[in-house]
């Protein structure tokens, strides 16, 4: 390490960008999560006044994304966030859950230092491998002057917490900010910012230590109201009796998926009504990828404003865990 330096440091969780396949030209059949993040930062040029440390905290497909690995990723990140010479860090990620973690990692750590995530959609071994671009973007915005809070870097693209979603299967440019807007743009290294970075509230210290130390996080489920639906589904998974059969917590909690602005089909909503007089907690969202819900008085079901269904669920798990 040189002395004067300030330090950007990359934490890799593994996701597509660490992924490789037999063939260079194969970017559908691979495993991801395989190449060490030292690995992927092999010949990336460093932002100027920089150095770059690296730590492999997990190696996983996001879609298996665990409190075990978010408790890894937490106690990483404020480690570094504490050192005086850090000046930010990059997490590499898988894209299935990236905006889960974005929006976990900054409820419960709200830093003002950045932490940016970012990822590929085309494994490391690619021809084409999206990856490189990507981490190099996100360098770029963990050395930029003034940036504060968790943002995802994705084709160019820079993405607020709460807003970003990943909503394409396999174009590229798979992720959107929706109607809230990107944050802004990395070009050719240069960062133009649109909007303000996300703010940095008061860190939530007992949500932080409950969830450090925590086993389990509590039990929340989402259900998507749609035509001709089913009450059963509500019931059985409210039933203490399914959950102990199966081995599984109580349900504490419920997140309806609504349709348009979060209506829910007539038997769906009797049966969100039996949940909740046993005691169920539910919050309501939209299916829907762009408008935001707002409350209204005499709401039956409390509404998540401005979460998608997977970020209400996590706002809601933290309630409940909150001391």
């Amino acid at each position: 390490m040189q002395v004067g330096l300030e330090k950007i440091v990359v934490l890799g969780s593994g996701g597509t960008i660490a992924g490789t396949a037999a063939s260079a030209t194969d970017s559908r059949d691979y495993r991801a999560a395989q190449k060490p993040v030292v690995d992927l930062l092999a010949g990336l040029p460093v932002p100027a006044g920089c150095e770059l440390l690296s730590e492999q905290v997990a190696q996983i497909d996001s879609k298996d994304m665990d409190l075990a690995v978010w408790q890894k990723l937490l106690q990483r990140c404020l480690h570094w966030l504490a050192q005086p010479g850090v000046r930010g860090l990059v997490i590499t990620h898988g894209t299935d859950t990236l905006e889960e973690t974005a929006y976990l990692l900054q409820t419960v750590l709200a830093p003002r230092k950045p932490v940016v995530l970012t990822c590929a959609m085309r494994p490391a071994t690619a021809l084409d491998a999206d990856g490189p671009q990507n981490l190099l973007d996100a360098l770029a915005v963990a050395a930029c002057e003034g940036a504060q809070g968790v943002v995802a870097v994705s084709a160019g693209r820079i993405l607020g917490p709460q807003d970003v979603q990943k909503v394409h299967s396999w174009r590229l440019d798979a992720f959107s900010a929706g109607e809230a807007g990107d944050i802004g743009r990395v070009r050719h290294g240069r960062i133009e910012r649109w909007r303000d970075w996300p703010q940095p509230v008061v860190p939530q210290e007992t949500l932080l230590e409950a969830l450090l130390s925590a086993v389990a996080l509590p039990r929340v489920e989402i259900v998507l109201s749609h035509a001709a639906a089913c009450a059963a589904t509500v019931d059985a998974l409210a039933d203490p009796a399914v959950a102990e059969r199966y081995g599984a917590p109580p349900l504490q909690g419920l997140v309806l998926a609504g349709t348009g602005g979060g209506t829910v089909h007539r038997e769906l909503e009797a049966a969100l009504r039996r949940a909740q007089a046993a005691g169920v907690r539910v919050l309501r969202s939209t299916r829907c990828a762009d408008g935001m819900l707002q409350s209204r008085p005499g709401d039956e079901f409390p509404v998540a404003p401005g979460l998608s269904p997977v970020k209400a669920r996590l706002a809601l798990m933290l309630e409940l865990l909150a001391p």
